[in-house]
């Protein structure tokens, strides 16, 4: 039977962190001088954790990290996902988060694997604001040349996304308008979450999708796109019909009402929200041994109890208990 929380919600999607290793340090993710906290595990046990969540109902999965490129073996990892099957008989569609600093020469290796999309996160497209931000030199023309290895390998479609924080980067949103038409991507703006490292989130740092949307409106004119429930981005068109953008916008509209994930950490934890305060430790009832059955027993369990909304901005917020990079994008 398929995975429902208590609130009627059906959860077919899920990310595995396969890294909380990272060679950027993006300033609104990491402190710059913290690394990796928590260990990754051996693919044979992310693999065991899939095959049975899918044999639960789960019919999307997508790799994250950490930089999940970093770890050697991924389109092995990639081979071996794809050769699962849904409750409907089909593969899994598999898809991959990363910087892409390392995709250009990975792109079609991954595509020959299995993998079926990719997002890259991209924060500037001025390459010293994307220093800035990265903290790392030199990284802006890797990354595009990743995007357009990506295109060619048919990952399509390739999406970008883009978080946005005042001070630093809230003047790119046309400067994206114009990527997304010439490079032919979807670009995903992102609303800043109190997910960082140094706790610094304050509302005033978040950039909303009204804002984004007025921005965009002085480049072009922009109309609103059909998009599934459970989908986190809101999607736009220009109004010529050549690019599209999306915005996900958890802070100032949530969609947490349709929700349908849940996330493995690199570690082996399961948890049933980006802001959970807590972790459900699916790895170690496997190392004690644990069968089959009796770990989906504990899942189905765990995602009963999945909460029905996260608290940003309220009184008396507490933040989650692992930090973005830590979690897995």
């Amino acid at each position: 039977m398929p995975l429902t929380d208590n609130f009627g919600r059906s959860i077919h999607d899920l990310r595995i962190s396969i890294t909380d290793r990272c060679n950027y340090k993006c300033v609104y993710c990491r402190t710059g001088t913290n690394g990796a906290a928590y260990a990754e595990l051996p693919f044979e046990d992310y693999l065991r954790m899939a095959r049975i969540l899918v044999d639960l109902g789960i019919t999307k999965i997508r790799l994250t990290g950490g930089e999940p490129l970093l770890r050697r073996g991924i389109v092995d990892f990639v081979r071996d996902l794809a050769k699962l099957r849904t409750l409907a008989g089909k593969k899994p569609e598999i898809a991959l988060t990363t910087n892409g600093h390392l995709l250009a020469e990975m792109a079609q290796p991954l595509k020959d694997a299995g993998l079926d999309r990719v997002t890259v996160s991209m924060d500037a497209v001025d390459p010293e604001r994307f220093a800035r931000i990265t903290r790392v030199p030199n990284g802006y023309e890797s990354v595009l040349a990743g995007v357009r290895a990506s295109r060619q390998a048919g990952l399509d479609p390739v999406k970008v996304n883009c978080v946005l924080l005042r001070g630093f980067n809230e003047d790119q949103v046309a400067e994206f308008g114009k990527f997304a038409r010439e490079e032919r991507v979807v670009v995903r703006f992102i609303e800043f979450m109190p997910l960082e490292e140094d706790r610094v989130w304050t509302p005033e740092i978040v950039v909303t999708l009204d804002e984004i949307l007025l921005r965009m409106a002085e480049y072009l004119p922009l109309e609103e796109i059909a998009h599934e429930r459970s989908e986190t981005a809101r999607r736009y068109r220009f109004a010529d019909g050549v690019g599209e953008i999306g915005i996900i916008a958890p802070v100032s509209h949530p969609f947490c009402g349709h929700c349908s994930r849940i996330r493995i950490t690199s570690d082996g934890k399961l948890r049933t929200c980006l802001f959970s305060v807590w972790d459900h430790d699916l790895h170690e009832l496997m190392r004690r041994g644990a069968a089959d059955e009796t770990l989906k027993e504990f899942i189905v369990k765990v995602v009963e109890k999945k909460e029905e909304r996260h608290h940003i901005g309220e009184p008396g917020f507490v933040p989650a208990s692992r930090t973005m990079v830590h979690i897995g994008g």
